[in-house]
C-alpha cells in the first residue's frame, strides 16, 4: 500500500489578520474563486505572518 505525501498548496492571495472586517475579505475572495472554477479554494490562517491566506491544492 502506498500513501500520498502531503498536499502542496498554492497561495492565491493574502489578507492581513488585523483587518477591521477580520477574515471576511479572505472568505469573500475564496468564494469568488470557487464560483470561478476553483472548488478547493479555502482560507487558512498563517500564524507566523499573522495573515489569512486563500489557498488551493496543487496536483
Amino acid at each position: 500500500m502506498t500513501t500520498a505525501g502531503p498536499a502542496q498548496r498554492a497561495v492565491l492571495e493574502r489578507f492581513p489578520a488585523g483587518h477591521p472586517r477580520g477574515s471576511w475579505p479572505a472568505e469573500e475572495y475564496a468564494a469568488t474563486q470557487r464560483a470561478q472554477g476553483r472548488p478547493d479554494a479555502r482560507v487558512v490562517m498563517d500564524l507566523r505572518t499573522d495573515q489569512f491566506l486563500v489557498v488551493t491544492d496543487t496536483h
